[in-house]
């Protein structure tokens, strides 16, 4: 039978040196007894697959809002898409499979319902604005809850992974900077799927000279993508995209926000005007009647006020509850 002291042993045997290794984790911020079995990195992911926060994505929204076809993404099949893709660059690389999966598992806990939309009005609405990542380490450290202790106690490597998985951050290891290209890989290839898929786009509207390049289909471009970024990353200190790859990948990117995530279209297919309805209603309701927010967020509203009470509560609510939700206090 293994055991942690035996997976922890294979690991400096197997993994490249460069690869992290559970046994020199920084460590979680309260100092608990380690498993038997699960190196820290293991339980980490546990927790995560574990967390409310993490089931609720099943109902969160990627770009269509409430859509009939059944075969649109979520938040949570993007989820699992960037962890796959993450651990196939992590194996192929010999980085760290477990820390590289943890922390694509909780990169997103802190998105908000109805995709996009319902991050950019909660990030107009609310003081100070609002990031996904900020608040997806919200989430684990702050929110969700164990029998122990407030907060999930992740690790300082799981925890800086998910913090910097977007934005200017570069996470401190590889395993953290794969997952951050990993996810642009993923959503911009799965969205384009879907985007064809409810006749947004066609495959022939795509850029010309990123398609040459990354190819035409959507298995030969996620494969293309790992291998260049594997071939580009081997034996290096940092992560990263060849110059042709990354420029054509930026391309698609450029084009999928011009034509999908931005366009008229799609706002009216996903009900932009709607999403905008429900979460300003939902945010000045609870800031006037500040009685009603539920329990966990009443010790937050005591720390740091009724505005971060109500939009940590909005922001960890699936689609399906704010809508039943906005529907009961209009009457």
């Amino acid at each position: 039978m293994n055991t942690r002291r035996d997976i922890e042993d294979r690991e400096y045997r197997i993994l490249s040196p460069l690869a992290a290794k559970a046994a020199e984790s920084k460590g979680r911020v309260y100092e608990e007894e380690q498993c038997e079995f699960r190196t820290d990195y293991q339980r980490d992911r546990d927790r995560i697959v574990h967390s409310k926060a993490f089931r609720r994505l099943i109902h969160k929204t990627q770009v269509f809002l409430a859509p009939e076809d059944d075969h649109y993404r979520t938040r949570l099949t993007h989820t699992l898409e960037v962890a796959q893709v993450s651990r196939t660059v992590a194996r192929m690389l010999m980085y760290n499979e477990d820390l590289t999966e943890a922390i694509a598992l909780g990169h997103d806990l802190g998105h908000t319902p109805f995709g996009h939309y319902g991050e950019s009005v909660l990030n107009k609405i609310h003081p100070g604005g609002f990031a996904h990542n900020e608040q997806s380490l919200r989430t684990v450290d702050l929110i969700e809850e164990t029998s122990r202790r407030r907060g999930l106690n992740l690790t300082y490597e799981v925890r800086d992974g998910i913090l910097n998985h977007r934005g200017s951050g570069v996470p401190f290891t590889l395993e953290g900077q794969i997952v951050k290209i990993c996810d642009r890989i993923a959503y911009i290839n799965h969205d384009i799927d879907d985007a064809i898929r409810g006749g947004i786009i066609c495959i022939d509207d795509l850029p010309s000279d990123a398609i040459a390049i990354l190819g035409r289909a959507h298995s030969d471009r996620i494969n293309n993508l790992i291998v260049d970024l594997c071939r580009s990353s081997e034996g290096k200190t940092a992560i990263s995209q060849s110059p042709e790859f990354k420029e054509a990948l930026s391309s698609l990117r450029a084009f999928m926000f011009r034509n999908v995530y931005g366009s008229h279209k799609v706002q009216e297919v996903a009900d932009a005007d709607q999403v905008e309805a429900v979460i300003t209603y939902l945010y000045n309701y609870f800031l006037a009647h500040p009685e009603e927010v539920p329990g966990i967020y009443k010790r937050i509203e005591s720390e740091e006020g009724i505005n971060v009470a109500v939009k940590d509560w909005i922001s960890g609510m699936t689609d399906r509850y704010a809508l039943n939700l906005y529907n009961k206090l209009i009457g």
